[in-house]
């Protein structure tokens, strides 16, 4: 139980006056009062859902699977099992993200009877990365995901958890979301808005959530989110598809706001119906077909999500845009393949077709081929992996193209033990019993894929970022 959580009354009055029929104010104050069942999402980049679940059958977990995403999973373990879920050996290696359950909801409504494949897709508020990741699994590491994080401290730890997930496809950038209509106006085939949002969803989690809720704030908050659903929409090509959520529970920041775009834009806007999404969803559908989810219904978070399609073009803003020169150079064709076959040489890694080779002094980078017309049209702070540094001797490859690239199936992989695997973690070079080689080499634990080490006699010498290094990490 979470006793302390204290719900302002003014915020009650608010609920009590907006909740259907069918469900209970009661219910939802007990809801509210419970810590939240822990959930989790297999990352497909890494491990297949069924193979997942035949390793947490041996490690006695027990997976309930969410409704509305096929590779969402509440988890109980045994008590005795008092590892940090972020501390075991399958979430190091990027088999799973730890993510509430309700919020993997908005990118399965993305995703909903996507006949065609999608090829460009913004994600407007990114960090920490739990639906950047979501979706990224789902293109299958094709096409360009652009993630966008208003908050430049955040950026570190969006990158860190797509580049230990494995993504390839994804550029990050560093914009209050409203530059997007302008910027790169009709650029993308999805959407997703996870918009900034006053959090009364997200008490369970977090009781100090509504220690500074007042009317005044949810106001202030949706005029924001009128801003940034209206730049989504340009930036969205016709016939494309925006998913706008919340994890508040207000009228304001959610119908209102979807209102707002279909009263700004007229027919140019369809709201799509999400009451058949999952077994179930009628509960939380709105007259709209939108999902307004209360904390009871589905023992959740509280959320809110929406599904709107562009039916024709609308005249973006118009910017000035002054950017400086990109750093990059394309490799040419000669070069490229020069690198693919070095990589396949040194690491057994065959380079993906999707990915363009540039390079930036020393510096060799794949790109996602399905960027290239929105180079020059916006600034990315990174985009796709950093493959190699050049040298004299030829290249010296990096831990992330390691973890996007690699499978454990390559030749030069060698199987730690999870002594060695806990120094490797703290950043220490190891010595592996009994084995000792030259050159590089890829390092794996229960032949998952954990980084890049190089040979020095029988010793591996520690190729692990200085910024991934975690003391006493792993369990």
């Amino acid at each position: 139980m979470h006793p302390n959580i204290k719900l302002p009354d003014a915020f009650l009055q608010q609920i009590e006056s907006i909740m259907p029929a069918h469900l209970d104010m009661e219910e939802f104050i007990a809801a509210c009062q419970r810590p939240l069942r822990r959930s989790i999402r297999v990352n497909t980049l890494k491990i297949s859902v069924q193979d997942f679940l035949s390793r947490a059958s041996k490690k006695g977990w027990t997976l309930t699977p969410v409704p509305w995403c096929e590779t969402g999973f509440w988890i109980e373990r045994d008590t005795e099992d008092t590892t940090p879920l972020g501390n075991t050996a399958e979430h190091m290696a990027g088999l799973f993200y730890i993510q509430e359950a309700s919020s993997m909801m908005p990118v399965s409504a993305l995703l909903f009877e996507q006949e065609d494949t999608l090829n460009t897709v913004l994600d407007v508020a990114a960090a920490p990365g739990s639906k950047t990741t979501q979706i990224a699994a789902a293109m299958q590491n094709e096409g360009a995901l652009v993630a966008n994080e208003f908050s430049a401290s955040r950026i570190k730890g969006l990158y860190s958890n797509i580049q230990r997930c494995g993504v390839r496809n994804v550029a990050l950038t560093n914009f209050d979301g409203r530059v997007f209509g302008g910027w790169l106006p009709e650029q993308f085939d999805a959407i997703l808005l996870d918009a900034p949002c006053s959090g009364e969803g997200t008490i369970r989690k977090d009781p100090d959530a509504m220690n500074n809720w007042s009317r005044e704030s949810v106001l202030d908050i949706a005029s924001t989110q009128k801003d940034l659903i209206e730049s989504a929409f340009h930036a969205l090509k016709p016939g494309g598809v925006l998913v706008y959520s919340t994890c508040t529970l207000n009228l304001e920041e959610n119908q209102q706001v979807c209102h707002h775009l279909k009263n700004t834009f007229g027919d140019k806007v369809t709201f799509e119906p999400l009451g058949s999404l999952f077994d179930g969803a009628d509960n939380a559908v709105t007259e709209e077909g939108f999902l307004h989810i209360y904390p009871q219904i589905f023992d959740s978070e509280g959320f809110f999500v929406a599904r709107l399609r562009k039916n024709t073009s609308a005249t973006p803003p118009q910017v000035k845009k002054r950017l400086g020169k990109f750093p990059f150079e394309k490799v040419s064709h000669k070069n490229s393949d020069i690198v693919a076959k070095e990589l396949k040489n040194t690491l057994d890694i065959i380079l993906p077709d999707s990915g363009v080779l540039w390079q930036r002094d020393n510096e060799v980078w794949l790109f996602p081929g399905t960027l290239e017309p929105m180079i020059g049209q916006i600034r990315f702070d990174r985009m796709g992996i950093k493959l190699a540094e050049a040298h004299k001797k030829g290249y010296r490859w990096q831990h992330e193209a390691v973890m996007a690239l690699a499978t454990g199936e390559e030749s030069i992989c060698v199987e730690l033990s999870i002594e060695d695997a806990r120094e490797w973690f703290m950043g220490r070079d190891i010595r592996p019993d009994g084995l000792s080689g030259k050159g590089e080499l890829i390092v794996t634990l229960n032949k998952d894929v954990i980084g890049i080490g190089k040979w020095v006699g029988n010793r591996i010498k520690n190729g692990l970022p200085r910024e991934l290094v975690r003391d006493g990490n792993l369990f």
